[in-house]
């Protein structure tokens, strides 16, 4: 298969002019100006025309619950699991699955089977290994055998910390899970990164910036998530960036709705307050935490009814951040792009760049709708501009 998309608004994330792109089977094999091809002995040859639209690279959501979420209120608030057409319709190309609270009813064994699946439906997949809980509960029995043997395994997590659902481990304990993850990342060239959920209790990132400042593991192991849940844990997250840790953002379909009911600190509002603070472009990752549930009150805090994390929420944090706040579409993009793929070290994933694999959004120039999707070479969502050029047999 080869595809040429034509006359199209680049960002790598950086935006380097408007070019064409060719893409060969799963990989992007040319950035230029003009690409002219021979057609001899070409079998198929798709064309997309790229005017008007900006070209980005495929969304990474690094932090998704496939399997479904939620639970805490009982087994009725369940959540269902995550299907291939909600997240390519929202631009995602790689997601990475986590379980989350309930690690007894949904498994590891569960996690790989649903990843294994979506992967083969067209998608990138990885996993964390383990839930909210420490100790974590492997696969092969040993935590640093998953990450070692299993390919998909990058690291483990969610592991939730002030949060009266956590495990509450012991500073030893938890030291233990990040030693162990951080060599087995080491020794497999992963990222052996600890995801770690955030609660609203008032310890915060004590944990963290207890490992930190009394052991040699650096800040730069860990991924804490919904840092945004509150003012007061987003002034702590702002200070521990500063320090050079890395904060994920959880996003939110309804930014308007969560920021009036539980004082959340919206997406584009944050990253506007860390570039203001100096923070390094490469800090920051934004999630939807699809799939898990979202619990809602009325205005006596009475619980009446629940929601479901959605991954349309990433390319809304994204449009909020250019038109609301001003931000560059090349600096905010980062979020879902080349700071994951960094973060996480996902290989050929997070840029436009030769010979990195083919996972591309198209949007619309005026709007940053998502316009075409492309996963690994293959058109997963698609316009009616994208048309077939040509078609041969072997012998031209």
């Amino acid at each position: 298969m080869i595809t040429i998309i034509r006359n199209v608004s680049v960002y790598k994330p950086e935006y380097i002019g408007i070019k064409d792109v060719l893409l060969l089977g799963d990989k992007i094999a040319a950035i230029e100006d003009k690409i002219d091809i021979n057609l001899n002995n070409v079998i198929e040859v798709k064309e997309i025309d790229g005017t008007g639209k900006i070209l980005t690279p495929g969304f990474i959501d690094c932090h998704v619950h496939i399997l479904g979420g939620g639970g805490e209120g009982g087994f009725s608030t369940r959540t269902p699991e995550a299907i291939l057409s909600g997240l390519t319709a929202s631009g995602v190309t790689t997601v990475v699955g986590t379980l989350g609270t309930d690690g007894v009813a949904r498994d590891m064994n569960a996690l790989l089977a649903k990843a294994r699946g979506l992967e083969e439906e067209g998608i990138t997949t990885f996993i964390y290994t383990g839930s909210y809980r420490l100790p974590v509960k492997t696969l092969t029995g040993d935590l640093m055998k998953d990450i070692m043997a299993i390919d998909k395994i990058i690291g483990i997590g969610e592991i939730a910390i002030s949060d009266h659902r956590s495990a509450q481990p012991s500073f030893e304990e938890f030291v233990k899970a990040v030693a162990d993850t951080r060599v087995a990342g080491m020794l497999s060239g992963k990222a052996g990164i600890v995801n770690i959920h955030l609660g609203d209790g008032p310890r915060k990132l004590e944990l963290l910036n207890r490992v930190v400042d009394e052991t040699e593991i650096p800040i730069t192991q860990f991924l804490p998530t919904h840092i945004n849940r509150s003012q007061e844990l987003f002034e702590e997250a702002v200070k521990y960036a500063k320090g050079g840790g890395f904060i994920d953002f959880t996003g939110s379909e309804d930014p308007d709705f969560w920021e009036e009911q539980d004082g959340e600190v919206r997406f584009s509002k944050g990253l506007k307050r860390l570039l203001d603070e100096g923070v390094s472009l490469d800090s920051f990752t934004l999630t939807s935490d699809g799939q898990g549930s979202l619990p809602i009150f009325n205005e006596k805090k009475e619980f009446i009814g629940i929601g479901v994390g959605k991954s349309t929420c990433l390319i809304k944090g994204i449009k909020e951040c250019v038109f609301n706040e001003d931000i560059p579409l090349e600096i905010a993009i980062r979020a879902i792009t080349c700071n994951p793929a960094k973060i996480l070290k996902l290989k050929g994933k997070g840029k436009i760049k030769k010979d990195f694999d083919a996972d591309l959004c198209l949007l619309d120039k005026d709007t940053l709708d998502i316009d075409t999707v492309i996963a690994k070479g293959k058109i997963m969502v698609e316009n009616k501009e994208v048309i077939v050029y040509g078609t041969f047999d072997e012998r031209g």
